[in-house]
């Protein structure tokens, strides 16, 4: 998906000068199939090539630029967890907030995956706190879900919201009891949203409420913390 806002010419010579700096010609043949230059950026950031992601930058690769399946750079270095190249895509003027098809952003997606530097990274470019993925969560809510302790407990220090209810009805408090297995790491998110301020008696669509469904999973750790903190 080559970024109109380049012209072909302009293609051609990004293309040109990327050969120049040795990317040799099995670069120019991707270029050519993917239709421009993004895919060759998208393709080395997935990578976590970091010094092919410079080179392509300082040769004018444009770095919004997408391939055949809609991700940005910054998506497929998060999706890797290519920290560096994150960075540095970043630094030079990255969208954390760029969307996929599948509605991913590469701040969406470091809190799903738990990789708790790059939401931090994100956070700091700018990453849009009320932004949701396909299921209608928050980045909190797939952290809650997957147990990534350190990731909750960074998202729980902004004003991201809480209590933001998903399309299954769900918060983060929910999912976090519902998808999850009770252990010291669920304890520990359930914990922190307790502390953070979350409604602890706000039910799912049906009317089981967090504390009925940690009773109903066995999760007693779990349920000694939401009784503690007054939950019914």
């Amino acid at each position: 998906m080559p970024d109109v806002s380049l012209t072909p010419d302009a293609q051609r010579r990004a293309l040109a000068r990327a050969l120049a700096l040795g990317l040799g010609l099995g670069a120019g043949a991707a270029w050519a199939q993917a239709g421009g230059a993004g895919a060759l950026l998208v393709d080395a950031a997935q990578r976590g090539d970091r010094a092919r992601v410079r080179a392509l930058l300082d040769a004018g690769v444009p770095i919004k630029q997408r391939d055949a399946r809609g991700r940005t750079a910054v998506l497929t270095a998060t999706d890797g967890n290519h920290l560096p190249v994150v960075q540095l895509l970043i630094a030079r003027g990255a969208d954390v907030n760029a969307r996929d098809p599948q509605r991913d952003s590469a701040f969406l997606l470091a809190g799903a995956r738990g990789h708790t530097a790059i939401v931090r990274a994100t956070l700091a470019a700018g990453a849009d706190l009320a932004s949701t993925n396909r299921y209608g969560g928050t980045a909190l809510i797939p952290a809650c879900h997957y147990g990534h302790v350190e990731t909750v407990r960074l998202l729980l220090q902004t004003r991201i919201d809480v209590d933001h209810v998903n399309n299954l009805g769900w918060t983060a408090l929910l999912e976090a009891v519902i998808l999850g297995d009770g252990g010291p790491a669920h304890a520990e998110i359930v914990r922190l949203l307790i502390a953070a301020g979350a409604a602890l008696n706000l039910a799912d669509r049906n009317g089981v409420a967090p504390l009925q469904h940690a009773l109903q999973r066995g999760q007693t750790k779990v349920a000694a913390l939401l009784r503690a903190a007054g939950a019914r």
